[in-house]
Protein backbone atom coordinates (compact mmCIF):
# COMPACT_ATOMS: atom_id res chain seq x y z
CA UNK A 1 0.00 0.00 0.00
CA UNK A 2 1.52 3.24 -1.20
CA UNK A 3 1.67 5.52 2.27
CA UNK A 4 3.70 8.68 2.99
CA UNK A 5 4.99 9.50 7.06
CA UNK A 6 3.75 12.52 8.59
CA UNK A 7 4.41 13.61 11.66
CA UNK A 8 1.85 12.77 13.31
CA UNK A 9 0.11 9.75 13.23
CA UNK A 10 -2.89 11.03 14.52
CA UNK A 11 -3.60 12.62 10.81
CA UNK A 12 -3.87 9.10 8.91
CA UNK A 13 -6.17 6.66 9.84
CA UNK A 14 -6.03 3.13 7.59
CA UNK A 15 -8.24 0.35 6.83
CA UNK A 16 -6.05 -2.12 4.87
CA UNK A 17 -6.09 -1.03 1.80
CA UNK A 18 -7.45 2.20 2.65
CA UNK A 19 -5.53 5.63 3.95
CA UNK A 20 -7.38 8.59 5.24
CA UNK A 21 -5.43 11.47 5.46
CA UNK A 22 -6.77 14.88 7.74
CA UNK A 23 -4.11 17.74 5.96
CA UNK A 24 -3.57 20.19 2.84
CA UNK A 25 -3.64 17.93 -0.39
CA UNK A 26 -0.62 20.10 -1.52
CA UNK A 27 1.65 19.01 1.11
CA UNK A 28 0.30 15.36 1.32
CA UNK A 29 0.75 14.62 -2.12
CA UNK A 30 4.10 15.96 -1.86
CA UNK A 31 5.27 13.01 0.35
CA UNK A 32 4.07 10.30 -2.19
CA UNK A 33 6.20 8.98 -4.50
CA UNK A 34 6.61 9.07 -7.86
CA UNK A 35 4.08 7.72 -10.34
CA UNK A 36 2.77 5.73 -7.68
CA UNK A 37 -0.95 6.78 -8.54
CA UNK A 38 -3.15 4.96 -11.01
CA UNK A 39 -6.37 7.00 -11.12
CA UNK A 40 -7.34 10.55 -9.41
CA UNK A 41 -11.22 10.84 -9.31
CA UNK A 42 -11.84 13.95 -7.60
CA UNK A 43 -14.22 17.22 -7.24
CA UNK A 44 -12.39 20.23 -5.69
CA UNK A 45 -14.29 23.04 -4.12
CA UNK A 46 -15.62 25.12 -7.10
CA UNK A 47 -14.74 28.54 -5.91
CA UNK A 48 -18.22 29.92 -5.80
CA UNK A 49 -18.95 30.78 -1.97
CA UNK A 50 -19.89 27.47 -0.62
CA UNK A 51 -19.34 27.13 3.16
CA UNK A 52 -17.20 24.33 3.38
CA UNK A 53 -15.87 24.81 7.36
CA UNK A 54 -12.16 24.83 7.07
CA UNK A 55 -12.35 25.74 3.80
CA UNK A 56 -13.26 29.18 2.15
CA UNK A 57 -14.88 28.86 -0.92
CA UNK A 58 -14.50 32.36 -2.09
CA UNK A 59 -10.94 33.10 -3.41
CA UNK A 60 -10.10 35.91 -6.01
CA UNK A 61 -10.47 33.64 -9.47
CA UNK A 62 -6.71 34.46 -10.28
CA UNK A 63 -5.63 32.77 -7.34
CA UNK A 64 -8.42 29.98 -7.36
CA UNK A 65 -6.74 28.57 -10.65
CA UNK A 66 -3.21 29.21 -9.72
CA UNK A 67 -3.73 26.71 -6.38
CA UNK A 68 -5.38 24.38 -8.70
CA UNK A 69 -2.45 24.67 -11.14
CA UNK A 70 0.15 23.87 -8.61
CA UNK A 71 -1.68 20.80 -7.03
CA UNK A 72 -2.30 19.71 -10.35
CA UNK A 73 1.84 19.77 -10.98
CA UNK A 74 1.63 17.36 -8.16
CA UNK A 75 -0.92 15.22 -8.88
CA UNK A 76 0.93 14.65 -12.30
CA UNK A 77 4.11 13.89 -10.54
CA UNK A 78 2.50 11.11 -8.55
CA UNK A 79 0.14 9.83 -11.66
CA UNK A 80 1.36 6.79 -13.05
CA UNK A 81 2.33 7.28 -17.27
CA UNK A 82 -1.12 5.45 -17.73
CA UNK A 83 -2.80 6.78 -15.17
CA UNK A 84 -5.98 8.94 -15.42
CA UNK A 85 -7.52 11.88 -13.75
CA UNK A 86 -11.36 12.31 -13.56
CA UNK A 87 -12.15 16.21 -12.49
CA UNK A 88 -15.38 16.81 -11.72
CA UNK A 89 -16.04 20.98 -11.80
CA UNK A 90 -19.70 22.22 -12.03
CA UNK A 91 -20.73 25.77 -12.49
CA UNK A 92 -23.24 28.41 -11.34
CA UNK A 93 -25.55 31.18 -13.61
CA UNK A 94 -22.79 33.63 -12.09
CA UNK A 95 -19.85 31.60 -12.90
CA UNK A 96 -20.36 30.28 -16.20
CA UNK A 97 -17.05 29.89 -17.48
CA UNK A 98 -16.05 28.44 -14.51
CA UNK A 99 -15.40 24.41 -15.55
CA UNK A 100 -14.07 25.78 -18.76
CA UNK A 101 -11.49 28.24 -16.86
CA UNK A 102 -10.57 25.22 -14.75
CA UNK A 103 -9.72 23.03 -17.68
CA UNK A 104 -7.85 25.40 -19.48
CA UNK A 105 -5.49 26.36 -16.78
CA UNK A 106 -4.35 22.45 -16.57
CA UNK A 107 -4.00 22.05 -20.42
CA UNK A 108 0.01 22.57 -20.22
CA UNK A 109 -0.01 19.60 -17.62
CA UNK A 110 -2.34 17.22 -19.40
CA UNK A 111 -4.07 16.53 -21.94
CA UNK A 112 -7.84 16.58 -22.30
CA UNK A 113 -8.46 13.25 -23.51
CA UNK A 114 -12.33 13.07 -22.55
CA UNK A 115 -15.03 15.40 -21.83
CA UNK A 116 -18.04 13.98 -19.80
CA UNK A 117 -21.54 15.17 -19.22
CA UNK A 118 -22.98 14.03 -16.07
CA UNK A 119 -27.15 14.72 -15.94
CA UNK A 120 -28.61 14.78 -12.13
CA UNK A 121 -31.86 15.31 -14.22
CA UNK A 122 -33.51 15.29 -17.07
CA UNK A 123 -36.88 15.59 -18.41
CA UNK A 124 -37.96 13.06 -21.09
CA UNK A 125 -41.32 14.11 -22.49
CA UNK A 126 -43.36 14.99 -19.24
CA UNK A 127 -41.52 13.19 -17.01
CA UNK A 128 -38.37 14.27 -15.23
CA UNK A 129 -35.93 11.80 -13.90
CA UNK A 130 -33.47 12.57 -10.76
CA UNK A 131 -33.17 15.58 -8.72
CA UNK A 132 -31.50 19.53 -9.08
CA UNK A 133 -31.64 22.49 -7.05
CA UNK A 134 -34.09 25.02 -8.48
CA UNK A 135 -33.50 28.49 -9.40
CA UNK A 136 -36.14 31.22 -8.79
CA UNK A 137 -34.92 33.68 -11.66
CA UNK A 138 -36.49 34.47 -14.73
CA UNK A 139 -33.25 34.70 -16.21
CA UNK A 140 -32.02 31.52 -16.12
CA UNK A 141 -32.70 27.86 -16.21
CA UNK A 142 -32.08 25.20 -13.69
CA UNK A 143 -28.60 23.73 -13.80
CA UNK A 144 -29.11 19.96 -13.93
CA UNK A 145 -25.48 18.90 -15.25
CA UNK A 146 -22.10 19.19 -14.50
CA UNK A 147 -18.49 18.54 -16.31
CA UNK A 148 -16.46 16.01 -15.91
CA UNK A 149 -12.93 15.94 -17.56
CA UNK A 150 -10.99 13.32 -18.25
CA UNK A 151 -6.78 14.09 -18.19
CA UNK A 152 -4.61 12.20 -18.88
CA UNK A 153 -0.36 12.70 -19.48
CA UNK A 154 -0.48 11.69 -23.21
CA UNK A 155 -4.41 11.64 -24.34
CA UNK A 156 -3.62 7.90 -25.46
CA UNK A 157 -4.59 5.46 -22.54
CA UNK A 158 -7.14 2.98 -23.18
CA UNK A 159 -10.02 2.32 -21.49
CA UNK A 160 -12.61 -0.21 -20.65
CA UNK A 161 -15.65 1.46 -22.57
CA UNK A 162 -17.58 -1.59 -21.96
CA UNK A 163 -17.25 -1.89 -18.33
CA UNK A 164 -19.98 0.91 -18.21
CA UNK A 165 -21.73 -0.19 -21.31
CA UNK A 166 -25.39 -0.45 -22.37
CA UNK A 167 -27.10 -3.13 -24.25
CA UNK A 168 -27.65 -2.55 -27.96
CA UNK A 169 -31.32 -1.48 -28.94
CA UNK A 170 -30.85 -2.83 -32.40
CA UNK A 171 -29.60 -6.89 -31.49
CA UNK A 172 -28.37 -6.79 -35.14
CA UNK A 173 -25.47 -4.75 -33.86
CA UNK A 174 -23.99 -7.47 -32.19
CA UNK A 175 -23.21 -9.51 -35.34
CA UNK A 176 -22.32 -6.44 -37.16
CA UNK A 177 -19.30 -5.67 -34.61
CA UNK A 178 -18.25 -9.29 -34.87
CA UNK A 179 -18.85 -9.35 -31.16
CA UNK A 180 -20.85 -11.85 -29.11
CA UNK A 181 -20.69 -9.57 -26.04
CA UNK A 182 -24.03 -7.41 -25.84
CA UNK A 183 -22.58 -4.07 -24.95
CA UNK A 184 -21.72 -0.84 -26.60
CA UNK A 185 -20.06 2.75 -25.44
CA UNK A 186 -22.41 4.65 -22.76
CA UNK A 187 -20.92 7.93 -24.30
CA UNK A 188 -19.73 10.63 -22.92
CA UNK A 189 -23.71 11.83 -21.40
CA UNK A 190 -24.39 9.99 -17.61
CA UNK A 191 -27.24 10.09 -16.12
CA UNK A 192 -26.31 9.62 -12.56
CA UNK A 193 -29.14 10.84 -9.95
CA UNK A 194 -28.36 11.72 -6.27
CA UNK A 195 -30.10 9.65 -3.74
CA UNK A 196 -32.48 11.47 -1.74
CA UNK A 197 -31.10 12.82 1.24
CA UNK A 198 -34.14 13.43 4.19
CA UNK A 199 -31.16 15.34 6.18
CA UNK A 200 -27.53 17.15 5.97
CA UNK A 201 -26.87 14.24 8.51
CA UNK A 202 -27.17 11.90 6.36
CA UNK A 203 -24.41 13.34 4.09
CA UNK A 204 -22.02 14.63 7.46
CA UNK A 205 -23.34 17.75 7.02
CA UNK A 206 -21.50 18.42 3.95
CA UNK A 207 -22.44 20.83 1.50
CA UNK A 208 -21.28 19.44 -1.99
CA UNK A 209 -21.13 15.49 -2.14
CA UNK A 210 -21.38 13.24 -5.24
CA UNK A 211 -22.98 9.83 -6.04
CA UNK A 212 -21.54 6.45 -5.37
CA UNK A 213 -22.15 5.66 -9.20
CA UNK A 214 -20.14 8.64 -10.18
CA UNK A 215 -16.90 7.17 -9.05
CA UNK A 216 -17.58 3.65 -9.68
CA UNK A 217 -18.42 4.85 -13.56
CA UNK A 218 -14.97 6.55 -13.71
CA UNK A 219 -12.87 3.55 -12.04
CA UNK A 220 -14.67 1.00 -14.31
CA UNK A 221 -14.26 2.99 -17.51
CA UNK A 222 -10.19 3.57 -16.29
CA UNK A 223 -9.96 -0.49 -15.77
CA UNK A 224 -8.63 -1.23 -12.54
CA UNK A 225 -7.28 -4.47 -10.32
CA UNK A 226 -6.50 -5.68 -6.83
CA UNK A 227 -3.08 -3.41 -7.15
CA UNK A 228 -4.93 -0.40 -8.25
CA UNK A 229 -4.48 2.66 -6.43
CA UNK A 230 -7.26 5.56 -6.67
CA UNK A 231 -6.82 8.81 -5.12
CA UNK A 232 -8.77 11.97 -3.82
CA UNK A 233 -7.12 14.47 -2.65
CA UNK A 234 -10.51 16.50 -1.72
CA UNK A 235 -12.20 13.23 -0.28
CA UNK A 236 -14.95 15.02 1.83
CA UNK A 237 -17.25 12.34 3.46
CA UNK A 238 -15.56 9.43 2.17
CA UNK A 239 -17.47 8.77 -1.34
CA UNK A 240 -14.63 7.35 -3.49
CA UNK A 241 -12.89 5.55 -0.69
CA UNK A 242 -16.35 4.00 -0.07
CA UNK A 243 -16.29 2.66 -3.82
CA UNK A 244 -13.21 1.53 -3.87
CA UNK A 245 -13.17 -0.61 -0.65
CA UNK A 246 -16.62 -2.36 -2.35
CA UNK A 247 -14.61 -2.63 -5.66
CA UNK A 248 -12.01 -4.25 -3.92
CA UNK A 249 -9.11 -1.72 -4.95
CA UNK A 250 -6.36 0.70 -2.88
CA UNK A 251 -7.26 4.25 -1.72
CA UNK A 252 -5.72 7.30 -0.51
CA UNK A 253 -8.26 10.15 0.48
CA UNK A 254 -7.33 13.61 1.96
CA UNK A 255 -9.57 16.08 3.29
CA UNK A 256 -8.70 19.54 5.72
CA UNK A 257 -11.32 19.75 7.14
CA UNK A 258 -11.53 18.00 10.52
CA UNK A 259 -15.15 17.33 11.15
CA UNK A 260 -15.27 15.46 7.49
CA UNK A 261 -12.65 13.53 8.71
CA UNK A 262 -14.15 12.01 11.08
CA UNK A 263 -17.37 11.52 9.47
CA UNK A 264 -15.45 9.83 6.18
CA UNK A 265 -13.39 7.48 8.63
CA UNK A 266 -16.49 6.14 10.00
CA UNK A 267 -18.64 6.05 7.28
CA UNK A 268 -15.37 3.74 5.63
CA UNK A 269 -15.19 2.07 8.29
CA UNK A 270 -18.52 0.56 8.62
CA UNK A 271 -19.03 0.54 4.52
Amino acid sequence: MVACQLSSQKNVVSYRNLSVYLGDCCQILTELPDRSINLFVTSPPYNIGINYGAYQDNKPMEKYLADLYQLFVKVKRVLRNDGSVFLNIGSTNRHPYLPFDVASCLKDLFILQNRITWVKSISIGDTTHGHFKPINSPRFINHTCEDIFHFSKNGAVRLDRTAIGVPYMDKNNISRKADSNDLRCRGNCWFIPYKTIRSKKQKGRHPAIFPEKLVESCIKLAGYDSDTVVCDPFLGTGTTLMVAKRLGIKGIGIEIDENYFDYACSVIAEA
